[in-house]
């Protein structure tokens, strides 16, 4: 068995991020983090809970597991963390509820993971959407953020997908990695830090085989999610 195969956690995601010039944000007390995106980000949480830091409304996945790292390894900065996540959204329908769900909430540090729809459902459900399109929109929604929040610390989160589990297959390519290309380079114009799962991901199935680390090629395992929030936990600090 080699080196790879035995790389815990952790290491894994050092090894993805060795390559990357990440510039970390720093936290501070009271800051309010905000979580946004898809399904990915949704998880099942409860859309009436609206306190900070609650089970209910954080759901069960990455989210989760990343606001408890958060405030177990900070509990002096007295942290606020929401997630706003809705299913099935693409960047245009984030904008259509970017009053209430972002810019309400003032949030002191935004993390945005988004793109995976912009792309998968131009194959499943008669978008028709193009790289275009989600450039554009994402460009506008981060100019309205940045207006209404000079000071907003971003966080771009990669859009990724693992080939041959179940819904992602050699229609996705090379279409769906001009996506990811696009959010990094988004974060670099807007001098967000950006999580690069896809590469994470990647590093992730050299010690155990895609349908470990994620159900349908789209939505990650339990596995998986603890995966994400280790990645989003190296973008702090």
């Amino acid at each position: 068995m080699g080196t790879i195969a035995t790389l815990a956690l952790p290491q894994i995601v050092s090894a993805a991020f060795a390559n990357e010039n990440i510039k970390k944000v720093e936290l501070n007390k009271d800051d309010i983090i905000l979580f946004q995106g898809d399904s990915i980000t949704d998880w099942g949480r409860n859309y009436s809970a609206t306190q900070p830091n609650s089970t209910n409304s954080l759901g069960s996945g990455y989210v989760l597991l990343t606001a408890g790292h958060l405030l177990l390894k900070y509990p002096e900065k007295n942290l606020h963390i929401y997630n706003k996540g809705i299913s099935g959204n693409k960047v245009y329908q984030l904008a259509d509820r970017w009053d209430a769900d972002c810019l309400a909430l003032k949030p002191n540090v935004l993390s945005i993971h988004i793109g995976v729809n912009d792309f998968w459902h131009t194959l499943t459900n008669g978008y028709t959407g193009t790289i275009d399109t989600y450039i554009t929109d994402y460009h506008k929604l981060l100019d309205r953020t940045k207006q209404a929040s000079p000071n907003v610390k971003l966080i771009i989160c990669e859009p990724f997908a693992l080939k041959g589990v179940k819904a992602v297959d050699d229609k996705w390519y090379p279409t769906f990695d001009l996506f990811r290309k696009a959010a990094r380079d988004i974060a670099t114009e807007y001098n967000a830090t950006f999580v690069p799962l896809q590469s994470v991901f990647d590093k992730a199935v050299e010690s155990a085989p895609a349908p470990y680390w994620n159900l349908d090629g789209v939505h990650p395992s339990v596995a998986g999610e603890a995966l994400m929030a280790q990645a989003w936990m190296e973008a702090v600090g």
